[in-house]
Formats: structure tokens, C-alpha cells, sequence
């Protein structure tokens, strides 16, 4: 017997039909965060600095200050922690448009002993005229002699 596409579907719509008990599916659980406390630690001091205006302390909490720094947003690829620096206060030129960062931390993934990776989500609540504004990011973090510091961020 030939097996054609039509014999494919009626399978699919076949097998999503059959019922099963939902103590019998398996579920997919949340992945720890077990997240390095001194991670943790610049990631509140970042929200802190960010919720008191002060980009430049936001970004020495916790980026590499190093021409290397790599991050990757809505333009693009941007390199070196001075330009990254000046494209946030271009897009955040005074406290109302940076409103208030809250993040939101969905996993850890240490990559080896020197490096990790970190998944999460940022909001920006703002008030009067303008939008609130709200992406993920993932942050690849490196310990280094001074202790970790993200040497890649790719937020959208």
C-alpha cells in the first residue's frame, strides 16, 4: 500500500484525537535557577541603577568593560562597551523614558566553570505618553579575576 499525504493527515488528525488522561501526559517543569549569587547581586544593583537614572552605573555593575563586549538588540550588532553605553543613553535619554526595569530571571546554564548562560525577561513600565516596553534577553556571563561579568547580551 502506497502512503501519500492525504494518508499522512488522516494519521495525524487519527493520533490528536485519541485521548489520554492528563495525569498521563508529561509535563515539562521549569528548569532550576540556580543562578550564582553574585550574578544575582549585580542583576539588583543593575534594576537599582537603572530605577535611579544612572546608566553608566547600570552598565559597570555588570558588563565587561572591554572594546569585546558584544551586544545585540533591535539595530543590530554593536561591539565595545562605550558604544553600548552610548546607544543606551541615546534610546534613554532622561529618567521618564527609562522608566522603571523590572527583570524577570527563567533559567541558568552554566557552560563550563568560567561561563554561563542566563535567560530572562525585562519590562520597562513607563508613565505618561509613553509605552510600556517589555523583550527577553539572553546574557552570556564570564568569571573573571574581578568576578562575572556579561560578555555577550542579546536583547529583544
Amino acid at each position: 500500500m502506497k502512503f501519500s499525504i492525504s494518508h499522512f493527515w488522516v494519521a495525524c488528525v487519527l493520533l490528536c484525537s485519541c485521548g489520554t488522561a492528563s495525569n498521563d501526559v508529561p509535563r515539562l517543569e521549569k528548569p532550576s535557577l540556580s543562578i550564582p549569587s553574585s550574578i544575582d547581586q549585580k542583576l539588583k544593583a543593575q534594576e537599582l541603577a537603572w530605577n535611579e537614572g544612572d546608566l553608566g552605573r547600570f552598565m559597570q555593575e555588570a558588563y565587561w568593560e572591554d572594546d569585546q563586549l558584544m551586544f545585540i538588540g533591535s539595530r543590530g550588532l554593536t561591539y565595545g562597551y562605550d558604544q553600548t553605553l552610548a546607544n543606551y543613553q541615546k534610546s534613554y535619554p532622561d529618567p521618564n523614558a527609562m522608566g522603571t526595569l523590572v527583570f524577570e530571571l527563567l533559567q541558568w546554564k552554566p557552560l563550563g566553570n568560567a561561563h554561563g548562560l542566563l535567560v530572562g525577561s525585562w519590562l520597562l513600565k513607563r508613565s505618561g505618553e509613553l509605552e510600556n516596553l517589555d523583550g527577553h534577553f539572553s546574557l552570556i556571563w564570564e568569571k573573571r579575576p574581578e568576578g562575572w561579568v556579561i560578555i555577550a547580551d542579546h536583547s529583544s
